[in-house]
């Protein structure tokens, strides 16, 4: 496999030259660092380190939890294009509570050459809480896009790890004719593997559409909830019953070994899946946090 190829079904873009600025160059190899830690004054950002396109302008302290900071990342480009790579690592220490989320959607843009890829790594040390929602990935027509997540949790800290995924610019009737899509979440804990899941769509090769896939929906959301040392069926159940009244098509099961559980939404919109997914962060927030998700915008 080629080298910088993520993934198999990736080496033959990773051979593909991008004729303007080449992999690798300024501007294309994005890096963003955060570090939260537990202080006498509640959860501070104690290191913030980003390259292009990354930007972070500092902390929010309005959630609804008093001891969560908030941290929105923007982008200084509109979008993704072929041949960017992006590495963000995110840590959380002993007791401090933090969130991630970005200032607008990840607008995957059109290819010809390679493809574009995001590796995220994040990790929670003891009885410390990190939320990583960032706002939709859009993929556009000819997108080729690889996003790697792993997460490396202490027995007894929690996590909640979102994705809204929309095929196309829709409202301009652009639907599934994305190249490939290509997701990957992989949790360990102090034990090892907790669980692992992927997504992996190229409407080239197969009707998305058909039955049993996205049917006549559109739009595709997930909801991981890692919480080890919580009572997985109760916490799978509380966030079932969040969901089964929303306009989206959505459900809550366990995850493996005890690792928490996961809420799948389908939607027309991305406005239906997020409403879903919300009510279930919502649900989880209370169990593990006693208090409540944020509600409206991120910012």
């Amino acid at each position: 496999m080629a080298a910088d190829a993520p993934h198999p079904s990736f080496e033959a873009y990773a051979a593909e030259p991008v004729p303007q600025a080449a992999v690798g160059s300024p501007g294309k190899d994005g890096r963003l660092e955060l570090t939260f830690r537990e202080t006498a004054g509640g959860t501070a950002l104690v290191k913030d380190y980003a390259t292009a396109p990354f930007h972070v302008s500092g902390t929010l302290d309005h959630d609804p939890h008093p001891d969560v900071t908030t941290v929105i990342v923007q982008s200084s480009t509109g979008g993704v294009a072929q041949g960017d790579r992006r590495d963000v690592d995110v840590a959380v220490g002993a007791d401090a509570l933090a969130r991630v989320t970005t200032g607008g959607s990840t607008k995957v843009q059109s290819m010809e050459h390679n493809y574009a890829a995001a590796d995220v790594s994040l990790s929670v040390e003891s009885e410390g809480h990190l939320e990583y929602l960032p706002e939709p990935t859009i993929l556009h027509a000819d997108a080729r896009y690889h996003a790697r997540l792993t997460l490396d949790l202490a027995a007894d800290a929690t996590a909640i790890l979102g994705n809204v995924v929309v095929p196309g610019r829709l409202a301009r009737g652009e639907r599934f004719e994305f190249e490939r899509y290509l997701s990957r979440v992989h949790a360990t804990g102090p034990d090892g593997l907790l669980f692992e899941d992927a997504t992996h769509l190229t409407p080239g090769d197969g009707n998305p559409t058909a039955p049993g896939v996205f049917g006549e929906f559109s739009v595709y959301g997930s909801l991981f909830v890692a919480a080890p040392d919580r009572d997985a069926g109760a916490l799978s159940d509380r966030l079932h019953a969040a969901v089964a009244d929303h306009e989206a098509r959505a459900g809550a099961t366990e995850l493996p070994n005890g690792a928490g559980a996961v809420v799948r939404a389908l939607g027309h919109r991305a406005e239906t899946a997020r409403a879903a997914l919300h009510a279930a962060r919502n649900r989880a927030r209370k169990s593990l946090l006693d208090a409540p998700a944020p509600s409206g915008r991120a910012y």
